[in-house]
């Protein structure tokens, strides 16, 4: 039995002091967000960074449990961790606390906790727990079935309490099926998928169709280097341009009949060629799905993003695509965050000097908004700075992952650092307005004792998988 006095000796103090660094910045840029010059005690437990201190308080207290249960706790036990993390996912559904629309949290006294935040570690938990059985291949769709229940059982019922932000968290788990050995495609496909959504909101219809037709023909070249096959792909091309306009004299502006007919059109073309010209169908059959497909897909993204989207998401996506422009309604929080990164230059306007914080002009300033203030007060020095402990964290936990003798400590490595990584990426990205605001806070540093919570025990198991890699030799896949 590993001996507990190790376990101190054996912790990465480099990812444990990384840790404590980010929490305290935070809580320093929380007490400048919400500064209050009646209470100027950053010790007032009555204002968001007295209570603050006290997540903080709390967040180390379970540092140190997690630390002292032994790692088998988290083996043996992780299936049972996901199903009640689950079970409160659904009795928070019933019972839950509404906030700002989102029936998310339970509320105790004074004290409101979001289910969703502790799911993220369980799901993490369960998914190294059975990707390190001994007989799972990832090559069985038996195996590709069950990971896909255990990521998208959570997402489905924070879905279903209308918090889209936090679902949308659990996708990132997808990531870490890559390093375990999953085909870059499905990566491809995924990004595919992201292109096409957005160009079916900004591109016309006829416009997307002849997208998606030079790209079908982008690869029927690609596969058919050469002069003939050329001259084909030209002749296909301005054939599927001039049945498109026809089609348009014909039926007016019915382009979803035209799309099909085109679409079809097409197909018959691309195989009738790979057939009987040089015998390659498969390779044809490939080009054709993709087209086919691809217009299939645009054709369903009006109707998701019409009816599955709320309206408030709607606007967002469509702000930060330029389709519509508010800077004083769905734009405004992006539009003021900006403001505040730009106005600190390259130094800041000084700690507790920045004038659209203390002015409050941008909202939720102190949780998904805590980066405007580095920006603002710190300026780029203090935001490279932020930005590069952030950077240190998830390359140090890519390096202990990658060390680790046991495949359930690897993959759960791995499931810690997209989990963060994927946080990190959109909060930012939301505050400078290249990503839509989907309301999730900046790890250890927005306000909130679930988040930080949730965030320390998904941090600190790791890292007790870690103490222990060289006192507990046994292969996981034995549990």
């Amino acid at each position: 039995m590993p001996q507990r006095s190790n376990i101190w000796a054996n912790m990465d103090w480099v990812t444990v002091g990384l840790y404590l660094v980010l929490i305290f910045m935070g809580w320093f840029n929380i007490y400048a967000a919400v500064y209050n010059v009646d209470h100027q005690s950053i010790l007032d437990t009555s204002q968001q960074y007295g209570k603050q201190l006290i997540w903080i308080g709390a967040a180390l207290t379970l540092a140190i449990v997690i630390m002292v249960i032994e790692t088998n706790f988290y083996v043996f036990f992780s299936y049972i961790i996901y199903g009640v993390t689950v079970f409160l996912l659904m009795l928070v559904l019933l019972v839950g606390k509404e906030i700002n629309g989102a029936k998310s949290w339970f509320a105790f006294g004074g004290v409101l906790i979001q289910p969703a935040e502790f799911a993220k570690f369980a799901t993490g938990l369960a998914l190294a727990r059975y990707m390190s059985t001994f007989d799972f291949n990832l090559k069985k769709i038996k195996s590709i079935a069950v990971i896909g229940l255990i990521i998208f059982m959570p997402a489905t019922f924070i879905l279903l309490q209308n918090d889209t932000g936090s679902a949308l968290v659990y996708f990132s788990f997808v990531l870490v099926l890559f390093r375990e050995g999953l085909s870059g495609l499905f990566l491809f496909l995924g990004t595919l998928v992201a292109v096409l959504f957005i160009l079916a909101l900004i591109l016309p219809n006829i416009t997307l169709i002849l997208v998606l037709l030079v790209a079908a023909i982008i690869m029927y070249l690609i596969l058919n280097p050469k002069l003939n096959q050329f001259v084909r792909a030209a002749a296909m091309l301005a054939g599927g341009i001039a049945l498109a306009f026809l089609l348009n004299l014909i039926i007016g502006t019915n382009w979803e009949l035209a799309d099909v007919l085109m679409a079809g059109s097409v197909l018959g073309a691309l195989v009738i060629f790979g057939y009987s010209l040089q015998k390659r169908f498969g390779n044809y059959i490939i080009i054709s799905l993709f087209f086919v497909g691809s217009v299939l897909f645009t054709k369903t993204v009006d109707y998701a993003f019409d009816n599955l989207l709320e309206p408030h998401q709607q606007v967002r996506i469509n702000e930060l695509l330029g389709i519509e422009s508010n800077p004083y309604g769905a734009g405004y929080h992006v539009n003021q965050s900006k403001i505040a990164i730009g106005s600190g230059g390259m130094w800041g306007k000084g700690y507790l000097k920045g004038t659209q914080t203390k002015y409050n002009f941008v909202p939720e300033q102190s949780t998904d908004f805590i980066f405007c203030t580095v920006g603002e007060e710190w300026g780029f020095a203090g935001t490279f700075l932020v930005i590069a402990l952030f950077i240190a964290l998830f390359i140090r936990l890519v390096l202990l992952a990658e060390r680790q003798r046991s495949v359930f400590s690897r993959i759960y490595g791995y499931s810690v650092a997209v989990i963060l990584f994927f946080h990190f990426t959109v909060n930012i990205g939301m505050t400078i307005g290249i990503m839509p605001v989907i309301g999730i806070p900046l790890p250890f540093f927005s306000y909130g004792g679930s988040s930080l919570w949730s965030f320390t025990i998904l941090l600190f198991i790791f890292i007790r998988l870690d103490a222990s890699r060289l006192e507990n030799f046994r292969d996981s896949r034995n549990a």
